[in-house]
Formats: structure tokens, C-alpha cells, sequence
């Protein structure tokens, strides 16, 4: 039987209590026989393609090589995915670097097709690397399924932290989350914007940003989201905005985690004690 999440809850306190469970939920769809499957072809075969093409027209080293970058909704634009393979990313003028979203620049850069050095298809190294990824943002979509705010929270929290991290000037990090819809659709909930600010001009959307993060987390730079506090404060603002969106009411699983969140200490250890144990039966 195929993997199926164990998310009992929505909203924040979903979330917390997803995070006690994640590590084993994560094991066990590691190991089921759909995921292995697909990752030993991948590891098996992909050292056998040696264009894009054969990577395009081979749909299940391809459902990999997608998934490992979280692009799997689009393996059925093989002309754009060969384009951006073999176009690679040291030109500036490659079609991965005029599309506004990061992924497909990682994704083309990663497997070196269209670049000066060549595809990484022959390291062992490159091949687990891979593996390893596909496995991470599948086992997110199998989330998705069942919540779809709790997979953006799991994709915020890793790709915040590599946008925090690396060397770009505040203002290119700005534009890298602005750029990634997943990443962007929990920062304007966080900082409280209306979807409606992407028809403003992109400086000025990003100048409303670094305002908007000034006020609420201290600090107009992405670094601050080096800090796994900083992060979960983001996340909390997420979940709770989203609950107001959708109308909480004293019986909706928002207003039910404010209760508890709310409540003296024991209480709310003994509801996510019960919760644990009912979720991690099922697994």
C-alpha cells in the first residue's frame, strides 16, 4: 500500500504536531516501494543518458530529475525542459536564466548538460545527490496532498534558509523569494501583504518587503531568516493568516490551536501526546 501522510490537524498547530512526527513519517515513505523503485532506476540508468534528449524522452529518470527540484507538474513540457537542459545557465541569455523561477536554473546547472564542463550524469556522487533530493520534495508532495499550507511551510523553511545563507546582496535575496511562488505566497502571509501587491512594480514591491520585515522581525535583510526562531515566527504568521482567511470559528482547527497554544502547559502537552500516539499508529 502506497505511503499516505498522517496529518490529523491543520493550521499551526498542525504544523507542530507534524514536526514531532515528520522524522519517522519521512523513514517510512523512504522506504516504500514506490520511492525505491523509482530511485534505484534513476541510480541504475541515468549514467546512460547522455543528452537531454535521452533525459527528456526516458519519463521515469525524468520523474527523478523533476521531482528532486520540486518541478514534477511540469514533466510534460518536454520541449521547455530540453531547451533548458541543453541552452545550461553560463550565458546569460540561456532560457533558465530569464525564467523567473530559481528551480530551473538549479535544475539546469545541477545536471551540466548544456554547460562548459558537461552533464554530472557519471558521478556517483551527482546520482545520490539527486536521489537523496527527489525523495525530500517527494516526500513534501505527498504532504501537499493532505495539506497544502503545511508543504509550503516545509518547502519556506528549507529554501528561506539556503536564501538566507548565501552570498547575494539583500536586495537580489529579496527578488529570489519574490521569485519563487511557494516562497513568496508564505512571505506575504507573514508580513501581512495582499496578494494584490504583485501588480505594484517589482522595486517597489521589494522596497515593501524589506519595510514589512523591518517592523515585524527587526530586520529589513533576509539573513535574519538564519535564525530558526526568526523562521518559525514566519511560520506561525503563515498559519495564522491563513485561518483568518478562511474564516475561523470557535469549531475550526485554527481557533481550536489558539485554544490550546493558549491553555496552561500540561494541557497542551497532553493533547499533542494523544494526538502523537493516534498519528504515528497509523504509520
Amino acid at each position: 500500500m502506497s505511503f499516505s501522510p498522517a496529518i490529523p490537524l491543520s493550521g499551526f498547530l498542525g504544523w507542530r504536531v507534524f514536526n514531532q512526527t515528520e522524522a519517522r513519517q519521512r523513514e517510512v515513505f523512504t522506504n516504500d516501494a514506490l520511492t525505491l523503485r523509482n530511485v534505484d532506476y534513476f541510480k541504475e540508468k541515468v549514467s546512460g543518458a547522455a543528452t537531454a534528449a535521452d533525459l527528456v524522452n526516458d519519463r521515469r529518470l525524468l520523474t527523478v530529475a523533476l521531482g528532486a527540484f520540486g518541478l514534477s507538474d511540469e514533466i510534460d513540457k518536454k520541449a521547455l525542459i530540453q531547451r533548458i537542459l541543453e541552452e545550461g545557465t553560463e550565458d546569460s541569455d540561456a532560457f533558465a536564466n530569464r525564467i523567473n523561477d530559481q528551480r530551473w536554473r538549479d535544475f539546469s546547472e545541477r545536471f551540466g548538460y548544456g554547460n562548459f564542463a558537461g552533464s554530472r550524469i557519471l558521478l556517483s556522487s551527482f546520482r545520490e545527490e539527486i536521489a537523496t533530493q527527489y525523495i525530500d520534495r517527494s516526500f513534501e508532495e505527498r504532504v501537499g496532498e493532505v495539506d497544502t499550507d503545511i508543504r509550503l511551510a516545509m518547502n519556506f523553511r528549507r529554501e528561506i534558509a539556503r536564501i538566507a545563507d548565501n552570498s547575494s546582496s539583500d536586495g537580489v535575496k529579496w527578488f529570489q523569494i519574490m521569485g519563487q511562488r511557494p516562497v513568496r505566497a508564505v512571505m506575504e502571509a507573514a508580513l501581512g501583504l495582499p496578494a494584490t501587491i504583485g501588480a505594484v512594480d517589482l522595486d517597489q514591491q521589494r522596497d515593501i518587503f524589506m519595510r514589512k520585515a523591518e517592523a515585524i522581525f527587526g530586520s529589513s535583510s533576509p539573513s535574519v531568516f538564519s535564525d530558526s526562531e526568526a523562521v518559525e515566527d514566519a511560520l506561525q504568521r503563515f498559519f495564522l493568516r491563513k485561518e483568518i482567511e478562511n474564516g475561523p470559528s470557535a469549531s475550526t482547527p485554527g481557533m481550536a490551536a489558539l485554544s490550546i497554544l493558549s491553555a496552561p502547559p500540561t494541557g497542551g502537552a497532553q493533547t499533542i501526546n494523544l494526538i502523537l500516539s493516534n498519528a504515528l499508529s497509523r504509520g
